[in-house]
């Protein structure tokens, strides 16, 4: 079992939802995030007054899987997610040693 992470642009969390509904994902979770990688910010202009932007609004996506869905689902967030500029975000993938349902106490894949 993975667990992917997806940081990406916040108005492209519908279409990237779609996406991975579409490849088979079951559930996912969303958080509102903010960070910078390579574009480090931007000033902006406000009432006359330039102010720096360090932390740009993010959105991250995580979702459970089995092993044979990852790369379906890595394809689908990276098609849907892509603009082609700079900070269009990053896929993690990290290995889940078990996963337990709270309600019925399964545990591994049947709890995805």
């Amino acid at each position: 079992m993975k667990l992917l992470t997806a940081i990406i642009k916040p108005f492209k969390l519908d279409e990237v939802r779609q996406a991975l509904a579409e490849a088979g994902v079951q559930g996912i979770t969303v958080t509102e995030a903010r960070g910078f990688g390579r574009q480090k910010g931007h000033t902006e202009l406000y009432r006359g007054a330039e102010y720096v932007v360090d932390f740009l609004p993010k959105v991250k996506l995580e979702a459970a899987m089995p092993d044979a869905l990852v790369e379906r689902a890595i394809e689908a967030i990276e098609a849907a997610a892509r603009t082609g500029r700079i900070g269009d975000g990053k896929i993690f993938v990290t290995e889940l040693l078990d996963v337990v349902r709270i309600r019925t106490g399964e545990t591994g894949e049947q709890a995805l």
